[in-house]
This record gives C-alpha cells, sequence and structure tokens, in this order.
C-alpha cells in the first residue's frame, strides 16, 4: 500500500457518527460537517479513487437513554455506555479488517476518539503496525484511573492491553500494538494518574513543550524514527491537538495546541514516509464552531497526509 502512487489509491471514507465515549454533546456531527467540508471532492482533485461508505450505524444517544443507561461499575467511576461503544467498534473493526491488505486507505470520520480502539485493531490485523497519534490528550486512562468513566480517554490504553476487557479483546483476543509502536504528537492535558501511568509505559510521547523546543519537524522526524522498522503506519488525528483559536470546533478545546502550519507540516513529513495506510479524523464538534473551518481545516490536514503539496 505505501508504495501506490496517490492516484491509484482508492480512498474509501466513513463517518461514524458516535458521541457515547464522552459527555459533550455535538461530535456524532463530525462526519456530516467534514462531508459539507467538501471532502470527497478534495480528495478527487487530488487524483485519488474516493468511494464514500456511508455511515456505520451507531445508537441514537437520547435524554431517555442517557437516564435510564446501564453502567458497568469501576473502582472510580463508570464506564459510559460501555456495551454501545464496543457493539460500534467491533463494526468499525470488521470494515477496518476488510480494507487491510489491499489498495483501499480508509478514513474513519468520528465522532468521539474512541472510534480509534476499533480503527486502529481492525488495521492491526494485517500485520505489525505502528501509530501515530496527535492529539492534546493520551487517551491512556483505565477505569481505575479515569475520573469520569468516559471512553474516549481510553483508547490508547486499551490498544497495548490495559483497561476493561471487552475493551482489550475487542476483535480478537489481547493487546492490538506494543508501546514502543506508538508516538503520541501535540500531548498538553493529562490527568496525574494517566501521567504516571503514561511515562512508564514506554510509549514515544511528544509533548508540546517538544514541539516549541525542538520543533515540530523534528517531532515529527524522530516520531517515525521510532517506527522505522514498520512498514505500515495508522495516523490517529484528534482536532484538539490544532490550538482552538484554529480550530475551536472540538469537543475538548485545549489552549496551546499546533498551530495551521505546524499542522499542516507535520502531515506533510509523515506523507513523505509513504508508510501511512489508513487514519481516523475525530472530535469535530460543529456545534461549537464558527462557520465550519475546523472541519475545513481537517479536510486540508488529510489532503496534506495523502501528498498534497505547495508545490
Amino acid at each position: 500500500m505505501s508504495h501506490i502512487p496517490l492516484s491509484q489509491r482508492k480512498l474509501r471514507i466513513l463517518g461514524v457518527p458516535m458521541d457515547l465515549g464522552q459527555q459533550r454533546r455535538g461530535v456524532d456531527m463530525g462526519p456530516s460537517a467534514l462531508r459539507y467540508a467538501g471532502l470527497l471532492e478534495h480528495m478527487t482533485r487530488l487524483g485519488c479513487q474516493v468511494e464514500d461508505g456511508g455511515n456505520i450505524q451507531t445508537p441514537e444517544r437520547d435524554q431517555h437513554s442517557v437516564r435510564a443507561h446501564r453502567w458497568v461499575e469501576s473502582p472510580v467511576g463508570g464506564l459510559r455506555h460501555l456495551p454501545e461503544v464496543v457493539a460500534v467498534c467491533q463494526s468499525i473493526y470488521e470494515v477496518s479488517q476488510s480494507c487491510c491488505g489491499t489498495a483501499e486507505f480508509p478514513i474513519f470520520m468520528g465522532g468521539d476518539h474512541s472510534i480509534a480502539i476499533g480503527t486502529v485493531s481492525g488495521s492491526a490485523c494485517a500485520g505489525p503496525l505502528g501509530l501515530i497519534w496527535i492529539d492534546a490528550h493520551g487517551d491512556f486512562n483505565t477505569p481505575d484511573t479515569s475520573p469520569s468513566g468516559n471512553i474516549h480517554g481510553m483508547p490508547v490504553a486499551a490498544l497495548i492491553g490495559r483497561g476493561h476487557p471487552d475493551l482489550i479483546d475487542l476483535g480478537h483476543p489481547g493487546p492490538k500494538l506494543r508501546p514502543q509502536e506508538i508516538a503520541m504528537i501535540g500531548i498538553r492535558d493529562l490527568d496525574a494518574p494517566e501521567r504516571e501511568a503514561l511515562a512508564g509505559a514506554g510509549i514515544h510521547v511528544y509533548t508540546m513543550r517538544d514541539v516549541d523546543e525542538l520543533g515540530v519537524a523534528t517531532v515529527a522526524r524522530r516520531a517515525l524514527s521510532h517506527l522505522n522498522h514498520l512498514q505500515r503506519i495508522h495516523v490517529s488525528l484528534d482536532m484538539d491537538a490544532v490550538d482552538p483559536d484554529v480550530a475551536p470546533g472540538v469537543g475538548t478545546p485545549v489552549p496551546g495546541g499546533l498551530t495551521y502550519r505546524e499542522a499542516h507540516l507535520l502531515m506533510e513529513i509523515l506523507a513523505e514516509s509513504g508508510k501511512t495506510t489508513s487514519m481516523d479524523v475525530v472530535e469535530i464538534n460543529p456545534i461549537l464552531d464558527d462557520g465550519n473551518r475546523t472541519a475545513e481545516l481537517a479536510v486540508d490536514l488529510i489532503a496534506s497526509l495523502l501528498g498534497q503539496r505547495i508545490l
């Protein structure tokens, strides 16, 4: 897949309008916002073959279901909407797995970041996989450390085998990645127990201080160097990695993020590696946005990852 020219790539775009992994409403409209921002048209202009696979079916979250919901209790808080999140991620897993080993490049449009449990697990079925996690948050909580019980704060932990068994064993039993196969970029907001766990996990973490001190180009190339032995990389882009002055329409905004050009340069350098074979774009919240500009930026960043250049 990594050696197929851009013009011969078949993109498969899939929406996952799910907001069950977090409490703030609105990210379920992310796929619609990306389509409205012209994702299909933009990718077609790049020379890609594009298929819109529609949306993966997700439960509708309403006030009744929130009030009457079945919680799975844990030592700290509850895992909110666990059965529903697992069911949706299983569907995502099956679609992601079907794209493995083909010329298809799946782009999953969230929805909250819990969808990555399904996207990454499915992509990992084709063999060793690296993960570039671009996010303001580590998403490395477990039921024991999470202050909220929101599953969108747990996917990375689940992917390496930490947390609730239903999340760890999604798709097929056991961890899907080794910690050293993961590089995080843009981190700047961690819960205290999460910070302690992440520090000793073996994941390559580049915070915004690293971006400030080293520059985003150095950070991107160092992240890729850690994964140099791998031929396939999944990019998971949470739009809250970008500064809210540039991308205001996100589920959990945190000041001090990537600038417009830093975000684009990061994607351009990842594209140069030729190893990205799948991606997800998550946490776009049109309710909080200004004229859909966060979704429009996301479309431009996807284009940069797929090879769009200034010259």
